[in-house]
């Protein structure tokens, strides 16, 4: 079955984003497969799977923003920001539910957030997480992110707080449950993550891996097509660009098409940065493109092609 899509997974807790991709590849028969913002293997929740030729999409998908459910545990204090590592330390609190919420609200809008030591992020060519494996950390600069909600959904304990997290790119819940349990005096680590949310993409929409392994087993096609959803939605922001059908030939074959051919004026790009989504004549959907400079003036290219 010839699959070229994005997959809304529901990643279950032990297993790593890698596990599911590769699962993913193994009952599809489809090598070029990825994902979009990595899961640790506790957490749980939307792992958009990219599939085909939506595989070169994996960057642009991992930078939309996200939606997470995280419990916050206070008084304790492990290596690796989670209870999955060793407790480095212990601290008597005192916490009432006004105050936590009034500390949330400083962890909301734009801040700066320094990464963890167990993180994907390379340094010198490593990886942060492999150098903490061996003890080893090394300075991070602090980064700006950006946290559009912030808020406290349930109490389950004198310890256990339950929040709710939207925010942009390159946020690390971890890091900011450390962050909120310093700022009310105490020390505190993640016991409990999921996603709801990634993108455009829903925890309510999603499919767990063992049911969509079990649609294909089945021989279920159309059911598989159905949850296999198109790229072009991707692109919905950017400006479209309609090409006639002898320059949507030259486009398929990789050339560049020239603004002064289709007659448009550079000023149509000006908001999407020179960017554009291309599709042929007869309205089927080729890819993104740039305008970009070339001998004979400004023309466009498609970056992702995707027909």
């Amino acid at each position: 079955m010839l699959m070229n899509g994005i997959l809304n997974i529901y990643k279950e807790s032990g297993m790593t984003s890698f596990a599911v991709v590769s699962r993913v590849r193994k009952f599809c028969g489809e090598k070029r497969v990825g994902h979009a913002g990595t899961l640790d293997p506790m957490a749980t929740g939307v792992l958009p799977i990219l599939v085909g030729k939506a595989a070169v999409m994996q960057e642009k998908l991992s930078d939309h923003d996200k939606t997470y459910i995280a419990g916050l545990r206070l008084g304790i204090c492990t290596d690796t920001g989670d209870v999955t590592g060793n407790v480095l330390e212990t601290r008597e609190f005192s916490v009432t539910d006004e105050q936590f919420c009034d500390v949330l609200k400083q962890f909301t809008g734009k801040i700066m957030q320094v990464p963890p030591m167990y993180s994907a992020i390379q340094v010198d060519g490593q990886r942060l997480y492999d150098l903490a494996r061996r003890g080893i950390e090394v300075e991070r600069q602090a980064r700006e992110i950006e946290i559009y909600e912030n808020t406290l959904i349930e109490r389950v304990s004198e310890t256990d707080f339950v929040i709710k997290v939207s925010c942009s790119k390159g946020t690390y819940i971890r890091t900011l449950c450390e962050d909120i349990a310093k700022a009310l005096g105490t020390v505190g680590t993640m016991y409990s993550l999921e996603r709801v949310q990634c993108g455009d993409y829903l925890k309510e929409t999603s499919i767990k891996i063992g049911e969509l392994e079990a649609l294909f087993q089945q021989g279920e096609r159309d059911e598989i097509e159905k949850l296999l959803q198109p790229v072009e939605p991707l692109f919905g922001h950017l400006p479209k660009v309609k090409l006639p059908e002898f320059y949507t030939k030259l486009c398929l074959s990789g050339c560049e098409i020239y603004l002064k051919k289709l007659r448009i004026d550079e000023d149509f790009f000006k908001e999407s940065g020179g960017e554009c989504r291309v599709y042929t004549f007869d309205n089927k959907f080729i890819g993104n493109a740039f305008v970009k400079d070339y001998p004979d003036g400004k023309a466009i290219k498609v970056k992702y092609r995707f027909l």
